[in-house]
């Protein structure tokens, strides 16, 4: 089956297509993880996105429900430089595609347009299977949406409020489009969890009365996210206020921050960050928005830098008792354990 990958930039890329014929348009980012692509496509951090893999082979072990962070892909688009199509368990990727209606495309130089990425930055992109209209597709992702202009969150959070009983501390969770890797982190620790829509009123969460609030990852522009910063203002102080990923980010908005969109951003399960005491983790991340650790208020600490380039990866505010994590120590993507050293360390700060 024929398929097309067309850029604003002008170029395209010709390939094999795998799914269904179709077409979406959408923000081309890369991840650079060698294994698990269920966990990545079916991320609602990258919902907006089209996604591709930098390693060379993907699918080579099938598509188990277990690894989903969701119910379902969120990606736009699949990708891939090979498609294994006799993986060690099925249904396959390229047969899971199939029957879910999903749009992927294989062949294509990954390392070439990845170089380019790196080089141009992040470029919106319409993948086209089916057909093999190089100018069509271009036209078509010139005429794409900057994702800093889309409501995503509102597509991938939660629609109605869920508890999920546990014995030990209640914490408020608000979903801004959640993977289900940080909620089983929470529910080994027996947390009681109650789990709210992005835009649910600081009134209705305090009515369960939290010990602790947890801001989740969600895609797009943190900028967008406007109830879940005046929720935090709302609790800063009062309980202790944990983010992840997206959390991070919108915690320093809440603040008076600012946060800044990076040319390619982090995506991956093989990123460095340094803890302010000088020990490594390698992390799992997936956020193409930084925060401008410069504009963070008086009593506010870098905790996280990326070893790469130097970005702000969390910070911490005694004071407030706000604790911030850009990526997803629950991902368990190092060989130190980051899940038990920060998951813990979060866990405790709640009285």
């Amino acid at each position: 089956m024929k398929a097309v990958l067309g850029l604003e930039n002008g170029e395209y890329y010709i390939g094999e297509g795998f799914g269904v014929e179709g077409s979406s348009a959408g923000e081309l980012v890369f991840t650079t993880q060698m294994g698990g692509y269920m966990e990545a496509l079916s991320d609602p951090g990258y919902q907006g996105q089209i996604l591709m893999f930098t390693y060379p082979l993907i699918g080579n072990y099938g598509v188990h429900p277990d690894n989903f962070q969701s119910s379902t892909v969120h990606a736009l688009g699949c990708v891939v430089r090979e498609l294994c199509k006799n993986p060690a368990s099925t249904p396959s990727l390229g047969d899971y595609y199939s029957d879910n209606g999903l749009l992927g495309i294989s062949g294509i130089d990954t390392r070439k347009l990845t170089i380019a990425t790196r080089l141009n930055g992040t470029m919106g992109a319409a993948l086209i299977v089916g057909d093999d209209n190089g100018e069509y597709a271009v036209e078509c992702a010139r005429k794409e949406q900057p994702i800093t202009g889309m409501d995503l969150i509102s597509q991938v959070s939660c629609k109605e409020p869920y508890h999920i009983k546990g014995t030990g501390k209640r914490i408020a969770v608000l979903d801004l489009g959640m993977q289900n890797s940080i909620l089983a982190s929470l529910k080994r620790r027996g947390a009681d969890l109650y789990i709210f829509p992005h835009t649910t009123r600081p009134d209705v969460i305090e009515a369960v009365k939290p010990q602790a609030l947890v801001i989740t990852n969600g895609p797009g522009d943190p900028m967008r996210a406007t109830d879940a910063i005046k929720t935090i203002q709302y609790f800063i102080g009062k309980i202790p206020v944990i983010g992840v990923c997206m959390g991070n980010q919108v915690a320093a908005l809440a603040l008076g921050g600012e946060t800044c969109k990076m040319k390619f951003g982090h995506r991956g399960s093989n990123q460095p960050v340094r803890h302010r005491d000088g020990k490594i983790f390698i992390t799992a991340q997936n956020h193409g928005f930084a925060v401008d650790k410069d504009t963070l208020p008086e009593g506010c600490e870098p905790l996280f830098t990326n070893v790469n380039d130097g970005t702000l990866e969390g910070f911490v505010c005694e004071d407030l008792n706000l604790f911030t994590v850009q990526f997803h120590p629950e991902a368990h993507s190092g060989p130190y354990g980051a899940e038990e050293q920060i998951f813990d360390r979060m866990y405790r700060r709640i009285p």
